[in-house]
């Protein structure tokens, strides 16, 4: 956990890609796309059906290890509206053990958005918490400090040679957008200009290691 400071507020980033904000005692995440290997199946293309298990087990051993007050979720929680009822019973008493135990918050976006069953916690379309707003998709001409996911980012290097993929939090004077957390997520590059346009000049893609936190500024 490496900690920084956005918009006044101090948060420990994480390698996960979750964000911890000691203040509140609140954990935020973004992109967790529970059954998406399932979703796929029904279409025909077969994937090992543990992305839910996988990125649940990540979940509860950051809640044991945080004790986290809060929950966030950024959207995209679900891949699709029913993904909550295809979560396999050992998932779904797991997610439901974890909605009941914290105060917990889904934000709607654009992959579950008509969901009523969330497995427990309550359903939002979006949130002010202490002056900053935690929605889906960044809204460039916002001007209010914002918490975001949505585009999965990650940051491509050339390392000796190697092509180097890391998940990265997005940040600019305004926006932070949080990489995905979901174990079967893909990632768009940061320097993407639909990122860039999001979150506007001088964004730094920024990851987390070990004790420090690198920055890499971002092209506008």
């Amino acid at each position: 956990m490496v900690p920084f400071s956005f918009a006044g507020r101090d948060f420990l980033a994480l390698g996960s890609g979750a964000l911890f904000w000691p203040a509140r005692g609140a954990l935020l995440v973004a992109d967790l796309h529970f059954e998406k290997a399932s979703w796929y199946a029904r279409g025909g293309q077969m994937l090992p059906p543990y992305d839910s298990l996988a990125t649940l087990a990540d979940l509860t051993a950051l809640a044991e290890t945080l004790r986290p007050r809060e929950i966030w979720c950024l959207g995209d929680s679900f891949h699709d509206d029913e993904g909550c009822d295809r979560l396999p019973d050992a998932a779904q008493a797991r997610l439901r053990a974890l909605t009941g135990a914290i105060a917990w918050t889904w934000i709607t976006g654009n992959h579950d958005a008509g969901m009523v069953d969330r497995c427990g916690g309550v359903v939002v379309d979006e949130a002010e918490l202490d002056g900053l707003i935690l929605r889906h998709e960044a809204v460039p001409d916002e001007v209010r400090p914002e918490l975001s996911g949505h585009f999965h980012p990650k940051l491509r290097l050339r390392v000796r040679g190697r092509s180097v993929s890391r998940r990265c939090f997005v940040a600019s004077a305004c926006k932070l957008i949080l990489p995905a957390f979901g174990a079967l997520t893909g990632g768009l590059d940061a320097a993407h200009p639909e990122i860039v346009r999001a979150v506007g000049r001088g964004a730094e893609a920024l990851i987390p290691v070990e004790d420090r936190l690198l920055r890499f500024p971002l092209a506008a």
